[in-house]
């Protein structure tokens, strides 16, 4: 695998660990939210992805979710409310499950329906899915303890974010990123904190922020 997916994995399994139902059922980091919605998200992304490397293994392709959005929403929704170890246990069997299946795997370039790539992409976005929702269950690690690599990845990933006409500058010192076209717009401050902004994730930038496109 291409991605360091297990180090994230291992990550977010440790963190769950000594969770309790109360904490489980507080708010998140993302709106709407409580902390049970995220790690059902995770989970059941994660089986949803092995469906994914499986069904290519075998020479097909398949939709991501059965029924699509409404079904992911209203599955998210029918599980967050279950108790942290029913939680800590489906996370744990789902992203064994998912690295498994892409243990088996014998040409990274066979394609998925997700996101119309292959399996070398469902790696990627794997990662992204551990390392940013790891975040937002609003505990610990947060985006400052995101790596070099990881950041670029997901700044590359980003990069239909960037709103028309402007050609935005993120400026780390060590690292310069860009990307767009048009009226220049230069933000400053760590690897990590610019990456959170361009995510829609916690960031102490300050300043006039443009807003962002959709996640691609």
């Amino acid at each position: 695998m291409s991605a360091p997916i297990e180090a994230s994995i291992s990550r977010l399994n440790a963190l769950l660990v000594d969770l309790d139902d109360q904490t489980v059922r507080a708010p998140s980091g993302l709106p709407g939210w409580s902390r049970g919605h995220v790690l059902t998200h995770v989970a059941n992304f994660s089986e949803a992805m092995t469906r994914q490397v499986e069904e290519a293994l075998a020479g097909r392709t398949i939709e991501m979710y059965d029924g699509g959005r409404p079904a992911r929403d209203a599955a998210i929704e029918a599980g967050a409310g279950r108790s942290a170890d029913e939680l800590r246990t489906h996370v744990a069997t789902a992203s064994a499950g998912l690295l498994a299946a892409w243990g088996k795997v014998d040409d990274w370039s066979r394609p998925v329906r997700h996101r119309d790539s292959d399996l070398a992409a469902t790696v990627y976005a794997g990662w992204r899915e551990y390392e940013v929702h790891t975040v937002d269950l609003a505990l610990q690690p947060t985006s400052d303890d995101w790596s070099d690599e990881f950041c670029l990845h997901l700044l590359d990933f980003l990069r239909p974010r960037t709103p028309a006409g402007v050609h935005l500058m993120l400026d780390a010192g060590d690292v310069r990123w860009e990307n767009g076209s048009g009226e220049d717009l230069v933000l400053t401050g760590k690897l990590t904190d610019l990456t959170a902004w361009l995510a829609g994730r916690p960031h102490p930038l300050t300043g006039d922020l443009p807003d962002l496109n959709p996640w691609p």
